[in-house]
C-alpha cells in the first residue's frame, strides 16, 4: 500500500534522504533534481537522465536506479569533484538549490566526460538559483570543459583557483545494479489509500486499459497530471503509466524521416537529430538542424527549408527559456517549383484560443498569390479579422498577443522573401537593415572580469581578512548535509498544520463548519481565533494585526482557521474541506489608483522637504510632470516558510525551529499569542534558503499558530507551506506609483522636484510605513537638487499585505528619481549620461535632503571608473551606428550613480551581540545574533574571529542563532548584519588581551580567568525628525555605479541583457567572493524586479501568479554574457568593522540600468518612425509593454480595430466583418 504518491516526498520522508529540495512541487525551479538511470534492453546501455523529483511518481520506477547528491559524495567520506568545484568557486550561497544544480551537473558528466559550454548551459537550463546570480556557479562547472590552450595559471586576484581540486574521474561512479539489468516483468498494479497506478509493458494492454478506464490519464513525465495533483488539488483515482511500453520506445528512420515513440523524451529525440546532422549530406538536415534549435532554446523562429516548402516556429515568453508561450505559431509556405506564387498556405497559433488555433480563411485566400508586400499587406488584415480575442481571455495580454500574431508573420514572410531570394526567384528585395529581424536572440552562459584589492603585503599570511574565503557551509550544502528546518527528522508523533485562508476580498465571516474536516481520516483537530490562549490581535506600528480572522476578511489568502493532521496531505486535503459561509461587503478595490479614488490611505503619512519649491518653479525655464508605476515582486526563495514547534512538556517551554530572520520578534510574538513569558520560548535558526526581508514578519503569524496547534495537542507541530500558499499568504515587495513635478533649465540642471510616491500596502499596515520611509530617504539618490519634496502615502487596498523585501522602499525611491532624471534628459536632448553628471553632488562636504552630512566622492570615483572600464563613450557611438543600420533590433546602453543608505532609520535596530567562548582545548565557540541566509554572515564572523583570537578559522565554530543564546536580536536586515555581529566579535578583543599573558588557554582556566565573554555593539543613534526634514537616517552610504546595454527585437518585445559593468564601493572587503557575490545576486534580483517578474491578480484579487510555471525569475538565459564587477581600490569606511560596507541590499537598485537601456533602444525605433523620445513605460519592462512601445503599422492596427470595436460595442451597432475589413484596408 503507497502511502507516498512522489519520489520526493519518499526521499524526505521514508528513507530520511534530505539532499533533494522542495522548492515548488510543480517541477519549476529543478531544487528536487535527482539523476535517474535505467538499463535500454534495445541498445544494451545503461541511460542516465535527470528528473524533477518532486513530479516523479515513485512507483514508475520500478526496474530503475536513482541517485540522489548524497550519493555521490560527501564531507564524511569524499566530495565529488562537481561538489567540490562549485563550492569552492563560490557558488553556493544559501545552498538550497545547490544540490540540484549538483546533480544536474553530475548527470552530464555521467554522460558526457568533457562537456563543451554549451552543454552545461542547456544542463542548467532547468535550474533556478535567486541568490548567485549564476555567474559563480558556471565558473565552477565549466573547469570540467576541456582547455584548448593548457591550463590556466592562477593569479592572486582570482576568486578561486584550481589548485589541489579532485580530478574527475569517471571509475570512481556508482555502477548500474546488475540486478536491474534483467528484462523487466510483466504488467504492475499499484494500490495506494486513494490512488491505483498501472503499468503495462505492451501496447495492447495499454489500449486495452484506455478503453476499459476512458477517464484515466495516461502519463509518462507526469509534468501536467503531476503539478494538478500536488498543487490544484485534482484527483484521479486511477492513472495508467505508458513509460514502460517497449513498442512506445522505438525510433524509426526511414526515406521520408524519423518516427518517434510516444514516450520518447525531448533529449532523445535531440540526440537523433544530432546523430542525424553528424552523419547525413548537410543539404538533407537542413530541417534537422532547425529542429534542434527548437528543441536548445524554445523561442525565436527556426527554418526549415527542403525543396519549394518553408517552415517556420515562432514563441514568445516571460522568459526565453523554461518557460510556458504567451504566443506561438507555426507556419509552412508551398510554393510552385521555380516562382513565388503560393500554392499551399498553413498557419498555426497557440495562446489566441482555448486550443491550437487553425488559421483557415486567411490561408485559403493568399492561396495563387504572390510573396510581395500586397500579400503582406493583405494577411495582416485578414489576421486581424480572422484572429478573435476578447478583452476578457484568460491570459490578458490581449492588444499584444494580437499584434504578435501579425508580427510573426510579417517575421515569417521576409524570412521566405530572403530565402526565395537566394533560389534566384524574382522577389521584392529585402532592406538589408531588416535581416537582423531573422537572427533569433542567442543564449550564453554568463562570465565576467572581477578585480579587488588585495591585502596589504604587511598582513599577517594567517590572517584571513580581506581574501576571498569560501562560505563556510558550501562543502555542506554542496553534499546536501546542510540543515535546514524541514531536514529536521520528524519528532515521535508529529503532526503536520495546513492553513486555511480567505476565498473573498472583502466580506463578513457569517460561519465557519470544519465538520467535515474534522471527520476525514488522520485529522487531530482544526484552529481558529477561539483556540488562542493569549491574544489574536496584537498591535504593529500602532495599527491592528489579526492571527485569525474573526469577524471579517479583508484580502483572499488571510487566514481563517488551520487543520492539523496526522500528515501533510492529509492536513492539505482537510483544509480544503473546511466550509466558510460569506457575506460580500464593499468596496473591493486592489490597485493604487483605486486607493486614490476611494481616498484609501493608511493613516501614517511622511513628507521630506528641502529648498522654496514655490519660488523655484517660478525662475526654472522648464516644467515637466509625468509619472512612472513600479510593479511588486515575489521573494521567491528557494526554501519555504515553515517551522517545527515542539512542546517540552515542563513549565510550558516551547522549542521552534524556525525559518526566521528576526527570531526575537518570532518569539516576542508566539510569546504573545500563547500568553506566556518569552523566556519559556526558545527559537532556533541553523540557516535559510534564502530571505530577502520575506522572512521577518509574516513568518511569526505562522509561528505563532503551529505554537497553538502544538499547544493544544501536547504534540509536534510542523508547518510547510507550499509554494502557491507561501506566495498568496505572504505577498511581497510594493508596488508604487511616483508622480512628480520637476523644474529644470535647458541644460538640463534641474532646481525643483516635487514627487508624491503612493505606495500598494495591501490589507494591513506591516512594515509598509517605513517601507515608505526608506523611499523618501533615498529619493535623491546622488543628486543635488537644491529644491526637493517628497510626500509619502500608503494605500490601504484589499490585498495581502505588501512586506519588506532585500532593498526596503530604496530600489522604487531610488527608480522614480531616476525616471525624472531621465525624462529631462530627453526633453532637454541631451544625453541621460550627461544630465546625471550636471546634477550629480560634487562638494567634498554635502548634505542629504534631510541634512545628514556625507562625502560623495567615492560615489564619483565609481562612476567615473564604471564609464572608463565600460567603454561607455564608444559603445554609444557603435549603439548608434547598430540602431542605424537595424530596422527591427535595436540597442540601448544607461548608466546610473548609487547612494544607499546602510543600517536601519530607528536607531534601536542598529545594535549587535555575539557570545564568545573559549575552551580548555583551545576550540572556540562563536554565537551572534544574526541569521545566515546565504549572504555569508558566519563566514565572516569566523574571519573576524580568526583575525582577533589569533587561531585559524578551522579552530572555531560558529553556533546556530538561538534566542536562549543572544537574546532580543535584531533583524538580519538593511545590509546592517555583518556591521553588527562583526562589531561584536570584534569586542571580545578587550577579554582576549587579558589571555595573552597566558601561554595556554588551560593555565588561563587555572588562574580562574573567564574563558567566556559576550560582546556588545552599542550602533550609532540615527532618526529622522520628519516635522522639521532633517536627521541622519542612516549610519554611512554605500556607493556604486553600473553600466548596462541591451537589445530589443521590436517586433516581440524581446530583449537580450548584452554587458553589465558594476564598480561598487565597500570599502575595504572583509571578503571580496561573498560580496562580488552579494553583488552580482542583488543585481540579478534587480534584473527580474525591473524587466521580468509580474504579480497579476484576477479581476476578484486573487494571486494567479503562485509558482515558477506563471512566475518567473531570472533563469540562467536572463544573466548578461558579460557581467564584470569592480571592487573600488582604497576605499575606507571608518564607521564599520575593518573598514567595510555593507552590500546586500543596494545592488538591487544598479539593475535599472537594463529599465532605462530598454528605454533607450525603445526610443531608438519610436525615433525612426517619427514618433517622440518621451513615452510611458512602465515597470517590469516586460515583453509586452516593450512591444507596445514600439509602435509601428502592427501596433496601431490592432489598436486602432479594438477602439473601433469598443465604440461599436457601446453604441451597440453590429461590426460586420465586411466593415471591419474595410477599416482595416483604410488604416493600412
Amino acid at each position: 500500500m503507497l502511502r507516498q504518491n512522489h519520489l520526493h516526498v519518499s526521499l524526505l520522508y521514508i528513507v530520511l534522504l534530505t539532499g533533494t529540495k522542495y522548492g515548488c512541487g510543480g517541477g519549476g525551479c529543478g531544487a528536487c533534481t535527482v539523476m535517474v538511470s535505467r538499463y535500454d534492453q534495445i541498445h544494451n546501455r545503461v541511460l542516465h537522465y535527470t528528473v524533477n523529483a518532486c513530479l516523479q511518481p515513485i512507483c514508475t520506477l520500478h526496474g530503475a536506479a536513482v541517485v540522489t547528491v548524497e550519493g555521490i559524495g560527501s564531507t564524511k567520506t569524499k566530495l565529488h569533484p562537481v561538489q567540490e568545484r562549485i563550492a569552492k568557486a563560490h557558488g553556493s550561497q544559501c545552498g538550497f538549490c545547490t544540490p540540484g544544480m549538483v546533480m544536474s551537473m553530475y548527470t552530464l558528466l555521467r554522460n558526457k566526460p568533457h562537456p563543451t559550454m554549451e552543454d552545461i548551459r542547456e544542463a542548467l537550463g532547468g535550474n533556478l538559483c535567486r541568490c548567485t546570480g549564476y555567474r559563480p556557479i558556471i565558473d565552477g562547472f565549466k573547469t570540467f570543459c576541456v582547455v584548448k590552450n593548457g591550463t590556466k595559471k592562477h593569479k592572486d586576484s582570482d576568486l578561486f583557483h584550481m589548485d589541489n581540486v579532485l580530478p574527475l574521474d569517471p571509475s570512481q561512479d556508482l555502477i548500474f545494479p546488475p540486478e536491474l539489468m534483467k528484462r523487466a516483468c510483466g504488467s504492475l498494479c499499484f494500490q495506494g489509500d486513494r490512488l491505483k497506478l498501472i503499468s503495462p509493458v505492451d501496447l495492447t494492454n495499454l489500449l486495452e486499459l484506455k478503453t476499459e478506464y476512458s477517464e484515466a490519464p495516461v502519463v509518462v513525465g507526469n509534468t501536467t497530471i503531476g503539478p494538478n495533483m500536488q498543487l490544484k488539488g485534482v484527483h484521479h483515482p486511477l492513472i495508467i503509466y505508458a513509460g514502460r511500453v517497449s513498442d512506445l520506445h522505438t525510433v524509426t528512420w526511414g526515406k521520408d524521416g524519423v518516427s518517434m515513440g510516444a514516450v520518447c523524451t525531448l533529449s532523445s529525440l535531440k540526440e537523433e537529430m544530432e546523430r542525424a546532422v553528424r552523419e547525413m549530406e548537410a543539404e538533407r538536415t537542413r530541417g534537422y538542424q532547425a529542429l534542434l534549435q527548437t528543441l536548445r532554446c524554445l523561442a525565436g523562429k527556426q527554418i526549415r527549408n527542403m525543396a519549394w516548402e518553408f517552415v517556420s516556429a515562432f514563441r514568445q515568453a516571460q522568459r526565453r527559456e523554461f518557460a510556458f508561450s504567451i504566443v506561438n505559431a507555426g507556419m509552412k509556405v508551398v510554393f510552385r517549383e521555380g516562382t513565388n506564387i503560393v500554392e499551399s498556405l498553413n498557419i498555426y497559433y497557440g495562446g489566441v484560443g482555448a486550443t491550437l488555433v487553425k488559421i483557415g480563411r486567411t490561408c485559403q485566400k493568399l492561396v495563387g498569390r504572390s510573396w510581395g508586400e500586397e500579400l503582406l499587406a493583405d494577411a495582416c488584415c485578414l489576421l486581424e479579422e480572422e484572429v478573435e480575442l476578447s478583452d476578457s481571455a484568460h491570459g490578458g495580454k490581449v492588444e499584444y498577443r494580437k499584434t504578435l500574431t501579425t508580427s510573426f508573420f510579417f517575421k515569417f514572410y521576409m524570412q521566405v522573401l530572403q530565402e526565395l531570394r537566394e533560389r534566384d526567384v524574382n522577389v521584392c528585395l529585402l532592406p538589408l537593415e531588416y535581416l537582423s529581424a531573422l537572427k533569433p536572440f542567442k543564449n550564453e552562459v554568463p562570465q565576467g572580469h572581477h578585480s579587488f584589492q588585495l591585502v596589504s603585503n604587511a598582513q599577517s599570511s594567517q590572517d584571513p581578512v580581506g581574501h576571498p574565503m569560501m562560505h563556510q557551509a558550501a562543502f555542506h550544502q554542496a553534499t546536501g548535509e546542510a540543515q535546514y528546518y524541514d531536514d529536521i527528522p520528524p519528532v515521535q508523533g508529529e503532526l503536520f498544520v495546513f492553513m486555511v485562508t480567505s476565498t473573498r476580498a472583502h466580506a463578513k465571516i457569517i460561519n465557519i463548519d470544519p465538520s467535515e474536516a474534522l471527520g476525514m481520516t488522520g485529522v487531530v483537530t482544526f484552529l481558529s481565533a477561539g483556540d488562542v490562549p493569549g491574544q489574536n490581535r496584537r498591535m504593529l506600528f500602532n495599527n491592528p494585526e489579526e492571527l485569525f480572522a474573526e469577524e471579517e476578511v479583508s484580502c483572499v489568502g488571510q487566514i481563517i482557521g488551520a487543520v492539523v493532521a496526522e500528515s501533510r496531505e492529509q492536513a492539505r486535503r482537510a483544509a480544503q474541506r473546511v466550509k466558510v459561509t460569506y457575506q460580500d461587503l464593499l468596496p473591493v478595490f486592489f490597485t493604487i489608483e483605486e486607493a486614490i479614488q476611494h481616498q484609501s490611505f493608511f493613516d501614517l503619512k511622511r513628507k521630506l522637504e528641502r529648498g522654496d519649491m514655490d519660488k523655484a518653479f517660478e525662475t526654472v525655464d522648464q516644467i515637466l510632470e509625468d509619472e512612472i508605476y513600479l510593479g511588486g515582486q515575489e521573494h521567491f526563495y528557494m526554501e519555504t516558510q515553515g517551522l517545527i514547534a515542539v512542546p517540552k512538556g515542563e513549565n510550558g517551554e516551547l522549542e521552534l525551529f524556525v525559518a526566521s530572520q528576526h527570531s526575537a520578534y518570532t518569539q516576542e510574538v508566539v510569546g504573545i499569542t500563547l500568553g506566556i513569558d518569552s523566556n519559556k520560548i526558545t527559537c532556533h535558526v541553523r540557516r535559510l534558503g534564502g530571505a530577502f526581508g520575506g522572512k521577518v514578519m509574516k513568518i511569526a503569524s505562522l509561528s505563532a499558530i503551529t505554537a497553538i496547534a502544538a499547544v493544544k495537542t501536547g504534540r509536534a507541530v510542523r508547518c510547510v507551506l507550499e509554494r502557491g500558499d507561501d506566495m498568496l499568504i505572504t505577498s511581497g515587495r510594493h508596488p508604487f506609483l511616483g508622480k512628480y513635478k520637476v523644474g529644470y533649465n535647458n541644460d538640463g540642471t534641474i532646481m525643483a522636484a516635487d514627487i508624491t510616491y503612493y505606495s500598494n500596502g495591501g490589507c494591513t499596515l506591516n512594515e509598509s510605513s517605513v517601507i515608505m520611509e526608506k523611499a523618501l530617504l533615498h529619493m535623491d539618490n546622488g543628486y543635488r537638487i537644491p529644491n526637493l519634496r517628497g510626500r509619502g502615502l500608503v494605500c490601504k487596498t484589499y490585498l495581502p499585505s505588501y512586506t519588506a523585501f532585500r532593498g526596503f522602499g530604496g530600489p522604487q525611491g531610488l527608480m522614480v528619481m531616476e525616471s525624472v532624471l531621465h525624462e529631462v534628459a530627453v526633453k532637454c536632448g541631451l544625453p541621460p549620461q550627461k544630465v546625471r553628471e550636471i546634477n550629480m553632488y560634487r562638494e567634498e562636504e554635502c548634505y542629504t535632503h534631510h541634512k545628514q552630512l556625507f562625502s560623495p566622492r567615492n560615489m564619483l570615483r565609481c562612476w567615473d571608473e564604471c564609464l572608463d572600464k565600460a567603454g561607455y563613450h564608444d559603445r554609444l557611438q557603435a549603439i548608434q551606428q547598430f540602431n542605424t543600420s537595424n530596422r527591427w533590433k535595436k540597442r540601448g546602453i544607461s548608466a546610473v550613480p548609487m547612494k544607499f543608505g546602510v543600517g536601519f532609520s530607528k536607531g534601536f535596530y542598529n545594535q549587535g551581540a555575539a557570545l564568545v567562548n573559549i575552551y580548555k582545548d583551545g576550540s572556540v565557540l562563536v554565537a551572534h545574533g544574526g541569521t545566515e541566509m546565504g549572504q555569508g554572515i558566519n563566514t565572516k564572523a569566523l574571519q573576524i574571529a580568526s583575525r582577533i583570537l589569533k587561531v585559524p578559522m578551522s579552530s572555531i565554530h560558529i553556533k546556530e542563532t538561538c534566542t536562549g543564546n543572544i537574546p532580543n536580536a535584531a533583524p538580519s536586515a538593511a545590509s546592517f548584519g555583518t556591521d553588527a555581529v562583526g562589531m561584536a566579535v570584534k569586542v571580545f578583543q578587550r577579554t582576549y588581551n587579558n589571555l595573552r599573558s597566558f601561554p595556554q588557554i588551560f593555565e588561563a582556566y587555572c588562574q580562574k580567568v573567564s574563558l567566556s565573554a559576550t560582546g556588545f555593539f552599542l550602533g550609532p543613534h540615527t532618526g529622522v525628525d520628519w516635522e522639521n526634514s532633517e536627521g541622519p537616517a542612516y549610519y554611512y552610504f554605500t556607493f556604486g555605479a553600473c553600466c548596462s546595454e541591451v537589445e530589443i527585437d521590436c517586433l516581440t518585445g524581446d530583449h537580450k541583457n548584452l554587458r553589465t559593468d558594476i564598480v561598487m564601493d565597500v570599502g575595504r572587503s572583509l571578503n571580496p567572493a561573498l560580496d562580488i557575490g552579494q553583488i552580482e545576486g542583488g543585481f540579478v534580483q534587480g534584473i527580474g524586479l525591473y524587466t521580468i517578474e509580474e504579480l497579476q491578480f484576477s479581476p476578484e484579487g486573487v494571486l494567479m501568479t503562485r509558482g515558477p510555471s506563471q512566475y518567473k525569475i531570472p533563469a540562467l538565459c536572463d544573466i548578461p554574457p558579460q557581467l564584470n564587477v569592480h571592487l573600488l581600490a582604497n576605499a575606507q569606511n571608518p564607521h564599520a568593522i575593518y573598514s567595510s560596507k555593507g552590500i546586500g541590499e543596494p545592488p538591487v537598485f544598479l539593475a535599472s540600468t537594463i529599465f532605462f537601456a530598454i528605454k533607450e533602444a525603445v526610443a531608438a525605433a519610436r525615433r525612426e518612425r517619427g514618433l517622440g523620445d518621451s513615452f510611458p513605460l512602465s515597470s517590469p519592462a516586460t515583453s509586452e509593454r516593450i512591444r507596445m512601445a514600439c509602435e509601428d503599422q502592427f501596433t496601431e492596427m490592432v489598436i486602432f480595430l479594438h477602439i473601433i470595436g469598443l465604440f461599436f460595442q457601446r453604441t451597440q451597432i453590429k461590426l460586420s466583418s465586411r466593415l471591419k475589413s474595410c477599416l482595416m484596408k483604410m488604416l493600412h
